[in-house]
Order: C-alpha cells, then sequence, then structure tokens
C-alpha cells in the first residue's frame, strides 16, 4: 500500500479519547501479546499491515483469515506460548507475522523452522503443484546480522553462481525495528517505516503523530489504546514482560557461566603452557647436563 497523504482522521468516539491520552504508553506493539490482540481483533489494521510490508492495494486483499487465533485476555498457562500470527491470505497462501524482540541467538534455525511449517501445507492426495506459497516475517528488536544491517530484507532460495531464483514460494522477510534509520525509499513509499515507528512507540503523542497518516495506522492506534484501558489484557502484556525478563536474566546466566568456564580455561592453558615450557627447560638442562657428564 503505497503512501498517501496525510489522513485526515474521522469523528471517532475512541479517537477522540485517544487525543487526551499523554505520556508513556504502558504496553506497545513491541510486547507480542499486544502485539497479537491488536491485530486479530482489528481486521482493517491487519490488512493495512499487510499490503504495506507486501505492497500491495487493498484491492488486491479479497481475504484475510487469522487461522490460529487465541481467546483474547485468557490466562496462559504455557509462558512458552508462541503468539505469532498464521494467516491464509485470498485462501492462496499462507503468511505468518512474529514480534521476537528478545534476541535468543537463534533466529536464523528459529524462523526458517516456523517457514518450513508454513510451506508443509498440502493435504494429503493432492498434488505438489497444490502447495501454497508460504511467507514468515519477523519483527526483531535488534539486527540478526550484525555485518550487514538492514530495515526491511528479504531473502528466497537461489543459486548461489547465477543468482537465479529457485522459488518465490518460499520467502522469509526481516523487518529490524532498531534500524528504522536504513528505510529505503520504497520502505518509506509503502510506509513499512511507519508502522515500525507505530510498533515502537514508547508515548501517546507519538502514537497520535502517526495515527493521522492514514486509516489503517489509525484502526491499529485505536486498538493499542483501548487494550491499554483493558485490565486483563494489561495483565496478559505484564505475563510476557515478565517471561521475557526471565529469558534475558537465565541467558544472561548462561553467557556468565560461559564467561567464567572460558576464563578458567584460558588459565588452565596458560598453565599448560608454563609447565611445558618448564618441561622443556629441564630436558635441555639434563641434555646439558649429560653432555657435560660426558666430556669430563
Amino acid at each position: 500500500m503505497k503512501k498517501n497523504n496525510l489522513f485526515s482522521p474521522i469523528d471517532d468516539p475512541v479517537f477522540s479519547r485517544l487525543q487526551h491520552a499523554y505520556g508513556p504508553i504502558p504496553y506497545n506493539m513491541t510486547n507480542d501479546y499486544m502485539f497479537r490482540a491488536v491485530l486479530q481483533s482489528n481486521n482493517k489494521a491487519l490488512r493495512g499491515l499487510i499490503c504495506s510490508l507486501l505492497h500491495l492495494e487493498e484491492t488486491q486483499l479479497h481475504s484475510v483469515e487469522i487461522t490460529n487465533p487465541i481467546i483474547l485476555g485468557k490466562s496462559i498457562k504455557d509462558k512458552e506460548i508462541r503468539l505469532d500470527i498464521n494467516i491464509r491470505l485470498n485462501n492462496s497462501s499462507i503468511l505468518n507475522l512474529e514480534m521476537q524482540v528478545a534476541n535468543r541467538l537463534n533466529w536464523p534455525n528459529r524462523s526458517l523452522l516456523y517457514l518450513g511449517r508454513s510451506f508443509d501445507n498440502l493435504n494429503r492426495g493432492n498434488d505438489y503443484a497444490d502447495i501454497k506459497p508460504a511467507i514468515h516475517i519477523g519483527f526483531l528488536n535488534y539486527t540478526p546480522f550484525p555485518e550487514y544491517p538492514e530495515f526491511y530484507a528479504s531473502y528466497k532460495m537461489m543459486n548461489v553462481k547465477n543468482h537465479h531464483i529457485y522459488s518465490s514460494h518460499f520467502v522469509l522477510n526481516v523487518v529490524d525495528l532498531s534500524r528504522i534509520d536504513l528505510a529505503t525509499d520504497e520502505d518509506r513509499q509503502y510506509q513499512v517505516d511507519a508502522w515500525a515507528r507505530l510498533f515502537k512507540a514508547t508515548h501517546w503523542e507519538e502514537v497520535r503523530k502517526m495515527a493521522k497518516q492514514n486509516e489503517y495506522l489509525q484502526e491499529a492506534s485505536k486498538s493499542i489504546f483501548l487494550y491499554n484501558t483493558d485490565e486483563q489484557i494489561r495483565k496478559m502484556c505484564l505475563d510476557r514482560v515478565e517471561y521475557h525478563e526471565d529469558l534475558r536474566r537465565h541467558q544472561w546466566f548462561i553467557e556468565k557461566q560461559e564467561r567464567i568456564i572460558a576464563e578458567k580455561d584460558s588459565i588452565i592453558a596458560e598453565k599448560d603452557n608454563r609447565l611445558a615450557d618448564l618441561l622443556t627447560q629441564i630436558q635441555e638442562l639434563t641434555a646439558e647436563n649429560e653432555r657435560l657428564k660426558a666430556n669430563s
């Protein structure tokens, strides 16, 4: 969906309430539960985001169906639950959206696994030609490949010699929310950067600014506002914050233990080298002593 002129919001009671919201946002869309709640409940916002990411016009989306809905506000017993969104587009392709702001150092394998699961959509008895194209789009708040920073990257299977695309039915895209500064003219044309800024907005003043860009960003902004006033949704978002903090602490502990082990290994290696040097010196002295005895 290409960038439009500044959108003039309609007279909407929720939008009017949003105009009087100031200060920090309790939970923005980098919280994976808020991400899921907003996009699952607001089909118009979801359609707008998809059009932006896939460079489509609204008229090209005939149907957008979430195939793994959850009951919003219901307590989550399994803290490791996946909150990614599986979508069937026009009943002809599979799209998976995931918010992943915690760097678990496993993104390449994780994303390929999810994409592979989406691509494995052939029903028994059907022909391979009936396999639906699969696209996985991850929103990360870190750079997965620091040596190749990019705001919105797209990966496909390709011949490494002649760069021929093997298939356009197996696609993995990554939006790096930490590098909006690298957005290209094309990213800005389709307002991918605008969605990223809305996701990362930390104050209501930022949300209001983004809501004026177009009707789809306004819909998402209204849902962010509404769910931040819903006590049960806020509780679910807090649970996710605590879960990811536990993961970070666990990762920090593992990294600390690895550093301690590495330091011990280094000390042991250094002592081994010194011992080897001493043994060499002893052997040389012994040999010299034997030579002197032989010559005396």
